[in-house]
C-alpha cells in the first residue's frame, strides 16, 4: 500500500472503535481520520467499517486489514526496540576506516576490542579515498594530514606519526647515500603520483628535488613501500613500520615537519552511541599502552 498513514489510521479506528479515539491516539484532528478512512476505502473499493451511533465496527474486509496492520505495527515496534538497543549495546557491526599504512596498528587494536566485546563484528576498510561518514560508510575514521573539515563530523586529535626517509640496502649498494640535503638531487625517489599530494613529507620533497627525480610513482601506500623495499628509490615510511624491515637504511635525520597529525573522525549522529564511544576509548588506551 502506498500510504501507510491511511492504513495506520484504519488500524486505530478498528482497534478503538471510534473516530475520536483514533484521532487522540494518532494526535490528529478527527476530520483527518475520516478523510483517511474514506480515501482508503475508495482505493480498495470496499467498505472497511459499518458506521453506527456508537462508532465504527469492522467489516470482514476491515478485520483482514486489522490483522495485517496489527502484524506490521508489532514488527515496527520490535524494529524500534532493536534499533534503540543497538544504540545502548556494544554489539553488531563496527565499521572502521583508515589508510592501509595504519593496518599494523589498527588490526591488533581491533582484535583486542573484539576480545573485550565479543558481540561486535569488525569491518576494517582501507584505502586512499575518504569514506563518507555522513552516508554511513563507516562509524570511525582514522585520518592523517590536515584536520578534516567536513560538516557534521566530530574531529579529535589522536597522535602524530613520525615519518622517516629510507632506502633498501640494494639501493644503497647501487647509488650510495646522500651526505647532506643538497645531495638529494642526485638520487632517485619513490613517491606519490600526485605532485600536489597534501602529505607534509611529500610537499617537502617536491620543494627539494625536481619531480622527475621521482622515478617510481604510485597512489597506493603499500605499493610505494614495496618499491622502496625492492630498491626502486628512496622513500618515506612511518618509522615504526620501517623498523620492522632490517633491510631498510635511514636516510638523513627525519625532520619534525614530516610528522603527520592523526585524527579520529566520527559523524555527529553516531558519535555518542555506546559502540563508538567504547571503541574510541579503547583505541586511545591501546595507543597509550603501545607508546609506553
Amino acid at each position: 500500500m502506498e500510504n501507510w498513514d491511511e492504513i495506520r489510521t484504519a488500524y486505530q479506528v478498528a482497534r478503538l472503535g471510534t473516530v475520536s479515539g483514533a484521532a487522540e491516539a494518532l494526535g490528529v484532528h478527527h476530520a483527518t481520520v475520516i478523510r483517511h478512512i474514506d480515501a482508503l476505502e475508495g482505493k480498495l473499493g470496499v467498505k472497511l467499517f459499518q458506521r453506527h451511533a456508537r462508532g465504527y465496527t469492522s467489516t470482514e474486509a476491515g478485520q483482514d486489514l486489522l490483522r495485517v496492520a496489527q502484524t506490521t505495527d508489532d514488527q515496527f515496534q520490535q524494529l524500534e526496540s532493536r534499533i534503540r538497543g543497538r544504540g545502548s549495546d556494544v554489539s553488531g557491526e563496527l565499521v572502521v576506516t583508515s589508510l592501509m599504512a595504519f593496518a599494523r596498528f589498527m588490526v591488533p587494536a581491533l582484535t583486542a576490542f573484539r576480545a573485550q566485546y565479543p558481540d561486535v563484528i569488525v569491518r576494517y576498510l582501507t584505502g586512499d579515498r575518504l569514506f563518507r561518514l555522513e552516508y554511513g560508510e563507516a562509524h570511525v575514521a582514522l585520518r592523517a594530514g590536515a584536520a578534516p573539515e567536513e560538516p557534521d563530523n566530530v574531529v579529535q586529535p589522536f597522535s602524530r606519526q613520525q615519518i622517516g626517509m629510507f632506502a633498501s640496502s640494494a639501493y644503497v649498494e647501487r647509488m650510495g647515500l646522500p651526505e647532506d640535503w643538497e645531495a638529494l638531487t642526485e638520487h632517485q625517489f619513490v613517491a606519490h603520483d600526485d605532485p600536489e599530494s597534501r602529505a607534509p613529507f611529500y610537499r617537502w620533497l617536491n620543494a627539494q628535488v625536481p619531480f622527475d627525480r621521482v622515478v617510481f610513482r604510485s597512489t597506493d601506500t603499500q605499493v610505494m613501500q614495496q618499491a622502496v623495499l625492492a630498491g626502486a628509490g628512496i622513500g618515506f615510511l612511518p618509522v615504526a613500520e620501517a623498523e620492522t624491515h632490517p633491510d631498510l637504511v635511514p636516510v638523513l635525520e627525519p625532520l619534525d615537519s614530516w610528522r603527520s597529525p592523526l585524527w579520529l573522525v566520527t559523524h555527529v549522529d553516531l558519535h555518542r552511541t555506546a559502540k563508538v564511544q567504547a571503541f574510541l576509548k579503547h583505541l586511545k588506551a591501546y595507543a597509550d599502552d603501545a607508546s609506553a
